[in-house]
């Protein structure tokens, strides 16, 4: 059976292990984070295996795809965080409002090198020790997983996971930046000029309430950086996402073994790296890959029917999900939606337009909460780990509600009517 037929065949309580899953992605760290911290990996499995087994016996061709998918998008996540974490940036380095959108501008481009994931490893702990003599600086950090750990990510398909899914679904390497680089200065360039304005009002207000000085001139430590091979074997990654599948994952993973291998320890311990991060996401996202199977296959051969047609319905629908849910399987159902609703083909059967809208909803509105992206989570629990208390779940919303929802209501009305 074609997939276009298993998708007409499938019912739709089928979708209900992935509805569960994301639904307990979403709402058990919230409420039960001790129970999800111990166990997050049966629930992943308890929602997947069953799923995947089903597959196995009926369709063991579209299991066997999806598995393929799954290996190589956690084998450039993984490669990435493991690299990343092997370079360390050393340095006094005082964070100003101009040095912190420096940071943050550095970062939106380095993110579609390394992916957000990497590019907010590389720099979350320069900029907490940047910012370490501020008394308010937690919008630095809320402002950087906006811009590094998400916006900045929509240039190439290694920036975010979903645009890497994309160009695994057959969307061209250089079509993002192509068609997506006036969206990323145009949402970069306006929430940096907003940090930076609400930055500038913070440190004045410090400034009338005896901010600690400068660092004297004797106890600066110069700039600098170590593991730099470490770069090498990040371009070997980026190289490696031309090649064929299986030689790309094998170059991907070989270069990662390398840098684990060859890295100085005290470079990764001085960096505070751990592998917990990539561990989760990999757990969680066996289980959502599975999980997904029936709802991808079932949209791709009814999408027609949702009524999503517009592309300003797909930027928001996508972006909604992507908030509270994951962006990568977010981009992936509205993708198959959009080719299932026929229309103009101009990339992988969907329109350039509705194309350009899932990506950027997809990829902004990761920013809305923690729970939308990866590194969010990742870069909310290292600044806590440096002594700074983030918002609350709650608490970083009105952040993104504030500054962020606005912004995408503009672009609504400027590039998806």
């Amino acid at each position: 059976m074609d997939s276009l037929s298993l998708g007409l065949a499938l019912p739709l309580w089928s979708v209900l292990p992935f509805a569960g899953f994301l639904l307990a992605i979403a709402l058990f760290p919230l409420f039960a984070p001790s129970f999800w911290a111990s166990h997050f990996g049966k629930v992943s499995a308890a929602f997947g295996l069953p799923v995947a087994a089903w597959f196995l016996f009926t369709a063991p061709r579209e299991l066997l795809h999806t598995a393929l998918e799954y290996i190589s998008f956690i084998v450039l996540l993984g490669s990435l965080f493991t690299i990343s974490g092997g370079i360390l940036l050393r340095g006094t380095i005082r964070g100003t409002p101009a040095v912190n959108c420096a940071f943050l501008g550095i970062g939106a481009v380095i993110a579609n090198l390394l992916g957000t994931t990497g590019a907010s490893m590389l720099l979350i702990r320069p900029l907490l020790r940047a910012n370490a003599h501020r008394r308010s600086a937690v919008h630095v950090y809320v402002f950087f997983i906006f811009v590094v750990a998400n916006v900045g990510g929509l240039l190439t398909p290694i920036g975010d996971p979903p645009l890497f899914l994309g160009y695994l679904k057959g969307v061209p390497f250089f079509w993002t930046v192509r068609n997506l680089w006036h969206y990323w200065l145009a949402a970069g360039g306006t929430i940096i000029g907003i940090f930076y304005a609400l930055d500038r009002l913070v440190e004045r207000r410090e400034e009338r309430g005896g901010a600690p000085p400068p660092p004297a001139s004797g106890e600066r430590t110069p700039l600098s950086v170590e593991g730099k091979a470490n770069f090498l074997l990040l371009g070997v990654v980026i190289g490696a996402v031309f090649l064929p599948t299986p030689v790309r994952e094998t170059v991907m993973a070989a270069a990662a073994i390398v840098s684990a291998w060859k890295t100085p320890k005290w470079i990764r311990e001085e960096n505070e790296f751990t592998y917990h991060p990539i561990e989760e996401v990999a757990i969680l996202f066996a289980g959502i890959f599975a999980t997904m199977l029936p709802a991808l296959l079932i949209l791709k051969a009814r999408g027609g029917e949702l009524g999503v047609t517009q592309p300003w319905q797909f930027f928001w629908a996508s972006g909604t999900l992507s908030s509270f849910l994951d962006n990568a399987p977010t981009y992936l159902t509205f993708l198959s939606l959009a080719q299932g609703m026929g229309g103009p083909a101009d990339v992988v059967g969907v329109s350039a337009t509705v194309l350009r809208a899932i990506s950027a909803g997809s990829v902004f509105m990761g920013a809305n909460t923690y729970i939308g992206n990866a590194p969010n989570f990742m870069v909310k629990a290292i600044v806590e780990a440096g002594g700074v208390r983030m918002p609350s779940f709650l608490g970083y919303m009105a952040y993104s509600a504030a500054i962020l929802l606005p912004l995408f209501a503009l672009f609504t009305v400027l590039f998806f009517q």
